[in-house]
């Protein structure tokens, strides 16, 4: 589990432990996510130690000063996106061989709502968090019929350091329970919600119970994703 260390990240591990699982915390002192050789060594140590990965929670990220695009600084706009997509790209690709290999696994990338919409401030964050649905994405089209499946978890609004810090908050009374994203989290890991995999399902509105009842009604290709209708049979791009 990336990201561990704090916040959201502790919750989920002291969460998954309590569950039974053997948890591994990755933090920026274990490994830095955006370092390929550091994320490969760790992985490789970890499998060492421990035999497999059933679950692996892709929780490290960042967000950018919650300012316009035009004044954004571009070296810490980048960061953001190298954290927030080229962090889990790298450890996904450390791990997913060896779950497929397993013949099973799940991945929970956790996401956000700023993702499915552009920002007014701090856009290397939404724009991250866009691309990290694609390679939710594609760890879903790697694993099909393979038994390894990838999910986007987005926790809601806990309260946490970063999300204390940010103006978009400072006037927040309600925050979501960090409860209700660990419970999630536990029923994508568990297989029980396998019907959303490379989807995007939210803590606070979205619970176990809720999924089910939804997903009994049918899930068409487009539910829960991000993606750009096709405006009829000749579209180019459909």
């Amino acid at each position: 589990m990336t990201g561990a260390s704090r916040g959201i990240g502790r919750h989920l591990a002291d969460a998954f432990e309590q569950a039974g699982y053997v948890v591994e915390r990755g933090s920026s002192a274990v490994a830095d996510v955006t370092d390929r050789a550091a994320v490969d060594r760790w992985v490789a140590d970890v499998v060492d130690r421990r035999g497999r990965v059933d679950v692996l929670v892709n929780n490290a990220g960042v967000i950018d000063t919650e300012v316009p695009i035009h004044e954004a600084d571009p070296d810490e706009w980048w960061r953001t996106m190298e954290v927030n997509v080229l962090g889990p790209f790298l450890v996904t690709r450390a791990v997913l061989p060896h779950m497929l290999a397993a013949g099973s696994g799940r991945v929970l990338n956790l996401n956000s709502g700023a993702g499915v919409r552009p920002g007014a401030v701090a856009s290397a964050y939404n724009a991250s968090k866009t691309a990290l649905a694609r390679v939710t994405g594609s760890t879903q089209l790697a694993g099909e019929g393979r038994g390894v499946l990838a999910f986007d978890l987005a926790p809601g609004v806990v309260r946490t350091d970063m999300t204390e810090a940010m103006t978009a908050h400072e006037d927040r009374t309600e925050w979501t329970d960090p409860g209700e994203v660990t419970a999630l989290a536990l029923a994508l890991a568990s297989g029980e919600l396998d019907v959303w995999a490379g989807r995007m399902v939210r803590a606070g509105v979205d619970t176990p119970a809720s999924l089910h009842d939804r997903a009994a009604g049918g899930l068409d290709d487009v539910d829960r994703t991000i993606t750009l209708m096709p405006w009829g049979d000749d579209d180019p791009l459909g």
